[in-house]
């Protein structure tokens, strides 16, 4: 079997892990060296017909699974493309998605995994920062032609040879068309294996989003242990409702954990509860991703789930969820859940069945590895606090990433001397050592599960010709968790909350980021040091109407 080993020259602009913490997380077996492109192999070898993918009416089996990610990965090598090239890869869930994925990391092509909801904004960020080769993207979705975003970003950015297109090509080159180049080709493998598998997205607090190297040792760990923790394996049937380009319905255990198990994953377009029942009770579905938002959905339309839901377990993050809200939903759907705090960058924490009810419908339980170490430390001093007391929490292990992508100064700011993530959070753990996520540090809006810059958009907002100052903050919102509220301090005639989000789409900002609110003041209140005074803003919106 290939090893995933350590090239001569680490890519320039990742930061490796150090080598004695490698060495130890390989020691202890945590990292195997076993690439993410050999996920199919064990179950192409023993069980070829073995059902992995459902997507509407197609039933794809490990075999062709894997002969359609080998003629890609061929086809891509024919193109031209090599090993530790980037390609941005926007692609909804689909088959092919997974096809894209596999293909790439057995060539060592690193996808940078951009999400269906980014614009010419986003992606041409994407595209230069990553310097990627390849463009690959779906033909079309409601209301939205790819294909010419896929021309605006190629236009404007030269890097960027290659654009691949999953469906209707137009113009471009399809998904099919470089399979059938790579047909009856062996694929070469890298001369040297790259240890970086592919890119996720950070959250982002500052603007546009921080790219965060994976690499084959710590995700396939992630795969491995997530699945085990959740009790996942070959009988079981993850069904991704959530973007499978997030963290979370990718690799917690999410789709690729799924096939690395043997299971089989169901893709639907969307979490709505009239999509989804039916495809839970076709497939049997064991285990989801929910945002909490979608779970209140779920449990508010329970009559819509025309079945047993007892066998399913529904793995809830990405945003607060109050232990009343869990329990609920547990009631009225009969499933199982288990609450999650993670982050792209690596950090997970989660309840598991047998846990107390207490610990399980009201912490985020514990970390997914022995090896993960976190501390709470004070805000102010990065001095660590007793135990129970709420401060910011720092996170280490051997899923963690030890530096963005490219991006020394940020680094600097975000990981400790020692090579602690600050993620931002504030928590606390109880006398038992769950965790419990109490609030945030950053500034963001967690807009049902999606993070919100908030910096990003104010910086937009504030060109608006009717803006003269303005301050995004977040607000407490059934559905969404928190919906982002934009406060103006209009130049002349007030603008309408339809004009900012007219003008925000204009600028091919992604419509998550869109403000759900506005509200219009005279002035804005602020710190003595002269900032926008968000907390008061907060404290004064908070029981507004909206």
């Amino acid at each position: 079997m290939t090893q995933v080993g350590e090239p001569a020259d680490v890519l320039t602009g990742v930061v490796p892990f150090p080598a004695e913490a490698a060495a130890a997380y390989r020691a202890a077996g945590y990292w195997t060296g076993e690439p993410l492109g050999t996920i199919l192999d064990r179950w192409v070898a023993t069980d070829p017909d073995r059902v992995a993918v459902v997507a509407g009416p197609q039933r794809i089996t490990y075999g062709q699974l894997d002969r359609r990610a080998t003629e890609f990965a061929a086809g891509l090598q024919t193109l031209g493309l090599r090993a530790g090239d980037r390609a941005v890869v926007q692609l909804p869930n689909l088959p092919d998605l997974l096809v894209t994925l596999i293909a790439m990391f057995r060539v060592g092509v690193l996808p940078v995994l951009a999400l269906p909801a980014h614009r010419r904004n986003e992606i041409g960020y994407l595209c230069a920062h990553s310097q990627a080769r390849a463009y690959v993207v779906v033909d079309a979705a409601p209301r939205f032609d790819y294909r010419e975003l896929a021309a605006q970003v190629r236009a404007e950015h030269p890097t960027i040879e290659h654009v691949i297109v999953a469906g209707d090509p137009g113009g471009f080159r399809s998904i099919d068309e470089v399979v059938a180049l790579g047909a009856g080709r062996q694929v070469v493998p890298p001369e040297q294996p790259v240890p970086v598998a592919f890119f996720l997205l950070s959250g982002g607090t500052t603007g546009l989003p921080k790219l965060i190297p994976r690499t084959h040792d710590d995700y396939r760990y992630q795969l491995r242990e997530t699945a085990a923790a959740m009790g996942f394996d070959q009988s079981g049937v993850y069904l991704a409702a959530l973007p499978a380009a997030h963290n979370a319905a990718l690799g917690c255990p999410g789709v690729l954990g799924a096939l690395l198990a043997g299971g089989r994953v169901v893709l639907a377009a969307s979490p709505s509860p009239d999509e989804v029942g039916p495809l839970i009770a076709a497939e049997r579905v064991t285990l989801t991703t929910l945002m909490p938002s979608f779970l209140t959905l779920w449990a508010d339309l329970a009559d819509l789930f025309d079945t047993d839901l007892s066998g399913l377990t529904i793995e809830v993050g990405g945003a607060r969820l109050s232990p009343e809200d869990a329990l609920s939903a547990e009631r009225a759907l009969g499933a199982t859940v288990s609450r999650w705090f993670g982050m792209a960058e690596g950090v997970l924490s989660f309840t598991r069945a047998d846990d107390p009810d207490d610990v399980r419908l009201g912490t985020e339980g514990r970390p997914m590895s022995p090896a993960d170490e976190m501390m709470i430390v004070s805000v102010d001093t990065d001095q660590p606090l007793p135990s129970g007391e709420t401060g910011a929490l720092l996170v280490r292990g051997p899923c963690t990433l030890r530096g963005y992508y490219d991006a020394a100064d940020y680094n600097a700011r975000s990981f400790t001397t020692d090579g602690f993530l600050r993620t931002g959070d504030l928590a606390r753990f109880t006398p038992a050592g769950h965790l419990v996520i109490a609030g945030r540090i950053k500034d963001i809006v967690n807009r049902a599960g999606e993070k919100v810059p908030v910096e990003e958009v104010e910086g937009f907002l504030v060109r608006h010709p009717a803006v003269a100052d303005v301050a995004v903050v977040a607000l407490p919102d059934h559905a969404l968790g928190e919906r982002t509220c934009a406060v103006v301090v209009p130049r002349g005639p007030a603008p309408t909350l339809p004009d900012l989000r007219t003008f925000l789409a204009a600028h091919d900002l992604a419509d998550y980021k869109f403000p759900d609110q506005i509200v219009i003041v005279d002035a804005l209140p602020r710190t003595s040091l002269g900032k926008p005074d968000k907390v008061t803003l907060t404290t004064q919106l908070a029981t507004s109407p909206r």
